[in-house]
């Protein structure tokens, strides 16, 4: 039962990653037509009104007590913060860019949840993060304008500023996860999230009324599959492992990204962006070795 969950949950992040990747190519065509908050709060009421719906057909109700300040804080800095300026920061770099940058946030989960969590550093993930950390000083340094690929400080900033919300709101929701289920903590934190954009709400309509049917489209997408979909298979996976294991997951995204933009818009990053994430990905194979290792140590305990 333990094994089946565990590949439950492995399947679940796998969705995770998919999905989030494709969200860096859909902002970059959506935000063509959208200014960076009326897109959150376009993608947040999108993906709130499905998780929704979702919700009382499961009948699940309101998450508990216990569950809110996870899902408050979770949905402020995530769901609010993290969107608004990931959109902001994807109109100053290319789309794989900013996906390497965002992803230092996963070195932040691993410290957070070290020190809020009590989740351990063992010495392979500390290899890893310190490997995935120079990838991601390369692709800041890098500052690539080749092969149609684009970076400006500011970009850069905002990109960093995206990693740091997304890791304070993961390690925020791992709590409310002991205590809510996956579906009402990503529900609930979609919806603060959609409140705390509400200030937008006169640019989206403005927005809407002039923008193509595609970038639209691009905005629904982003709030059914990547925010509706992936929020609530992250929250799966998240509730049974930890922080910063499920953090680490996240740097197959830049792989994912780099390709998906290269086909759809056009973008490669240039030779040192490239590298800052060969990097990153090596970094993630260093701390999963440890996780391979633990799991064979393990099965050998338990026969």
């Amino acid at each position: 039962m333990q094994k089946q969950s565990s590949r439950l949950a492995l399947a679940a992040a796998g969705v995770t990653v998919v999905l989030w990747a494709s969200a860096f190519v859909s902002i970059r065509s959506a935000g063509a037509a959208y200014s960076p908050g009326a897109l959150a709060l376009g993608r947040l009421l999108a993906g709130a009104l499905v998780l929704g719906a979702v919700l009382l057909v499961r009948r699940e109700g309101l998450p508990p007590r216990a569950a809110w300040p996870g899902i408050a804080t979770s949905g402020l800095l995530w769901f609010g913060v993290y969107m608004v300026v990931l959109n902001w920061g994807e109109q100053e770099v290319d789309a794989g860019t900013a996906a390497m940058v965002v992803n230092i946030g996963p070195i932040l989960i691993a410290l957070l949840g070290a020190r809020f969590l009590e989740e351990s550093l063992p010495p392979r993930l500390l290899a890893g993060m310190a490997v995935s950390f120079a990838g991601a000083v390369t692709v800041g340094l890098s500052m690539s304008g080749g092969s149609g690929g684009h970076a400006s400080v500011l970009g850069v900033a905002l990109c960093l500023l995206a990693a740091m919300a997304y890791a304070g709101g993961v390690v925020a929701q791992k709590p409310a996860l002991a205590h809510g289920s996956a579906l009402q903590v990503t529900t609930f934190g979609c919806l603060v999230g959609a409140v705390a954009c509400l200030p937008f709400a006169g640019q989206l309509v403005e927005e809407a009324g002039r923008a193509p049917l595609s970038a639209t489209l691009n905005m629904v997408y982003l709030g059914v599959f990547p925010t509706a979909l992936a929020f609530t298979t992250w929250a799966y996976a998240l509730a049974r492992t930890t922080a910063g294991r499920m953090g680490a997951t996240t740097y197959a995204v830049p792989a994912l990204v780099v390709a998906l933009a290269w086909a759809f818009l056009g973008e490669l990053p240039g030779p040192l962006t490239l590298a800052g994430g060969a990097l990153c990905l090596a970094g993630v194979a260093v701390s999963r070795s440890r996780a391979r290792a633990a799991v064979a140590a393990g099965a050998a305990e338990s026969t």
